[in-house]
């Protein structure tokens, strides 16, 4: 099975309706939430875009050069949930998921606006108006192999036992609020799939402002704190 699918199908199963990711932008000023449910539809939307219009079979190599966001956690759980080998930037891809203003050595360059409703970036390939179109249930036409690279050198094995490992640190179900940035593999091992281990929730937060944090502490209900 996949990384999405051992890690993430669990929670979804057990509560849909509550919270995975809240995420702040202290700099924009927003606050934006989404339910298991909804990332499941974001998942499932990518999963089949990448696998139904750019032919992404599980191993291939797609760049995801994102922002710790919550977009990012639809594209990132879409990529696994096809097999998809999740890669860094300056490493060659079928497909690249970037910031707008964002390059990429891909076959293809899509572009996530980032926008805290989701609205599109008005790109030549726009992520977040092409998923749209895609279902949102995902049904892989064959288990992904534990032995298919995931992220990084790590296979998708490798990626869920060193998420598991992370994740039994935090406790049971914790509120983890979070400012660690998701740009390298242990980064993001940490910052986002050790909570999802921990059938946990997050609280990002871009562009941090410290006199906000305290008080977020106790309204989000916070349990655990990552820096």
């Amino acid at each position: 099975m996949s990384v999405t699918e051992i890690l993430f199908t669990p929670l979804l199963k057990a509560d849909p309706g509550r919270p995975l990711i809240t995420h702040y932008d202290d700099a924009a000023g927003s606050r934006i939430e989404l339910s298991r449910a909804t990332v499941k539809n974001w998942a499932a939307k990518t999963a089949n875009w990448l696998r139904d219009e750019h032919d992404v079979e599980p191993g291939d190599p797609v760049a995801v050069l994102l922002p710790a966001h919550w977009q990012t956690v639809g594209v990132l759980l879409g990529a696994w949930w096809c097999g998809a080998h999740v890669v860094g930037a300056g490493e060659s891809a079928k497909v690249a998921v970037v910031p707008p203003g964002g390059t990429a050595d891909a076959d293809v360059v899509a572009v996530a606006s980032l926008h805290p409703m989701g609205a599109g970036s008005g790109a030549p390939v726009d992520y977040n108006d092409d998923v749209r179109v895609h279902g949102d249930d995902f049904m892989p036409w064959e288990p992904v192999p534990g032995s298919t690279p995931a992220l990084g050198e790590s296979t998708v094995d490798e990626v869920v036992t060193r998420a598991r490992e992370l994740g039994a640190k935090m406790g049971s179900e914790p509120r983890v609020m979070s400012t660690v940035d998701w740009g390298t593999p242990s980064r993001l091992l940490e910052g986002f799939l050790a909570v999802l281990a921990a059938g946990g929730s997050l609280v990002q937060v871009t562009n941090p402002d410290a006199g906000l944090m305290a008080a977020r502490r106790d309204t989000e209900k916070v349990t655990l704190q990552l820096d």
